[in-house]
């Protein structure tokens, strides 16, 4: 049997305002399962994130950058189209999502269901939260923060700094 030479290349979306170290799990996970990995910051001007998409990007390249375990290479690329789209531009065959809690399940269920219509050839891949960051969103992060709350168990040193920056700490 010819063994298939074709990239296997991933996406793992999100919006990442700011990128958490549950983030940085799920990619280090994901990166074992795929040749090249391309994290996808969606720019969602709806959702009025509190960094803007350059700042999001820079905040993932350097915390990427210090990441001890990487299993391929990984790019930091914006998107502000559907995501099934984005993935194909990429040449990507699948879409990795982070699951928390039974409240992501439904929500991601139906993503799913509608990006297999629309793009069969790519297949979404769930990968859990491990234990301790199940309850870690970048939305508790800023809440937490704002509210004079640790959060360095659950970001990096650089997303602290770049919050005391936001807040004005």
């Amino acid at each position: 049997m010819a063994h298939d030479t074709k990239k296997r290349i991933g996406i793992y979306p999100g919006t990442f305002d700011p990128v958490t170290k549950g983030h940085l799990h799920l990619i280090k996970r994901a990166s074992k399962l795929v040749d090249h990995l391309i994290i996808g910051v969606a720019i969602s001007e709806k959702k009025k994130p509190l960094f803007d998409v350059n700042e999001r990007l820079d905040l993932l390249n350097a915390d990427i950058a210090n990441m001890p375990e990487k299993y391929c290479g990984i790019d930091v690329r914006s998107f502000d189209n559907l995501l099934v789209h984005f993935a194909m531009e990429q040449g990507a065959t699948c879409i990795f999502r982070g699951l928390r809690a039974v409240s992501d399940f439904e929500y991601e269920f139906q993503m799913t269901g509608m990006n297999a219509r629309l793009a069969p050839e790519v297949e979404t891949v769930f990968l859990m939260a491990a234990d301790k960051y199940q309850f870690v969103s970048s939305a508790f992060v800023k809440e937490i923060y704002s509210l004079g709350g640790d959060i360095s168990e659950v970001v990096t040193p650089n997303v602290e700094r770049a919050l005391q920056s936001k807040f004005g700490k």
